[in-house]
């Protein structure tokens, strides 16, 4: 443990969508093990009040991963105050429960955006420092949507699926280099995902057994962090769930067809 603490001491982590959730339980627990958070999100108020929570040489910026020049703004505010990113945390997310057929165009495109195009502009924006000193650490927060894909998920699949092609071709890429890249796949989490994505909690209702707390889910990406490891599905019933759906997808679709459209 202290060695692993030892490893941790000091890091600077950028984090995306760190306002709330599984980024801000993620903030505090990497600041408990001697990490140095940097939260960015595009609510000020509950930043703030984390930072001041967090205390360290903590900090915290507006950022909304869509826009291009905040993004490199931010990063290069971050550099200059601190003069490395050792680790960056893709976390911003969200999404949109709903059938394909009613789905507007916009909600495709605005999922797409956020959850995959702000993991591409962040890692573009931060990737070159890393490349410069020979070393780093990039982790995406995709899901197991992103491996599963599900009824009434359509959008959010997609850009999950995309961020998973993303950081797998990336990591063969950057094999040698020093930087790691690494994708975390949750399931359920008990977060204010959901207001958006299921307002009418249904979804929430019928999985509310194989929902996570945020602090599960942030202690795992701490682990990943700590170890460098590539990837981790959760839960583990889940991940053991993905496993044999890659190994007899059409059997897994007539046996949990059913239960995979309950949302």
């Amino acid at each position: 443990m202290e060695q692993v603490m030892a490893m941790l001491k000091g890091k600077i982590v950028l984090i995306t969508g760190a306002s709330s959730g599984i980024g801000a339980e993620t903030a505090r627990r990497l600041a408990r093990k001697g990490a140095v958070p940097v939260l960015t999100g595009r609510n000020a108020g509950r930043l703030e009040q984390v930072v001041k929570e967090i205390g360290n040489d903590c900090a915290f910026y507006i950022l909304d991963v869509t826009n291009q020049a905040q993004v490199e703004e931010t990063v290069g505010r971050v550099i200059a105050r601190y003069g490395r990113i050792d680790v960056l945390l893709n976390n911003a997310g969200f999404g949109r429960f709903e059938p394909f057929a009613d789905a507007p165009l916009r909600h495709f495109e605005e999922m797409m955006d956020t959850n995959y195009m702000g993991v591409v502009r962040c890692t573009k924006a931060v990737l070159p420092y890393m490349t410069a000193r020979g070393e780093g650490h990039i982790v995406n927060v995709a899901s197991m949507a992103g491996k599963i894909a599900t009824p009434k998920s359509t959008g959010y699949s997609a850009s999950k699926h995309a961020v998973l092609g993303l950081t797998n071709a990336l990591r063969m890429e950057l094999r040698g280099s020093g930087i790691a890249v690494s994708a975390v796949n949750p399931g359920p989490i008990d977060t204010p995902f959901f207001e958006q994505a299921d307002p009418g909690g249904q979804y929430v209702n019928n999985v509310r057994w194989l929902m996570m707390t945020p602090e599960r889910v942030a202690d795992e990406i701490v682990r990943v962090i700590e170890r460098r490891k590539a990837e981790k599905d959760l839960p583990g019933i889940a991940a053991a769930g993905i496993r044999l759906y890659q190994l007899f997808p059409r059997l897994a679709d007539r046996l949990a067809g059913r239960w995979l459209n309950r949302k």
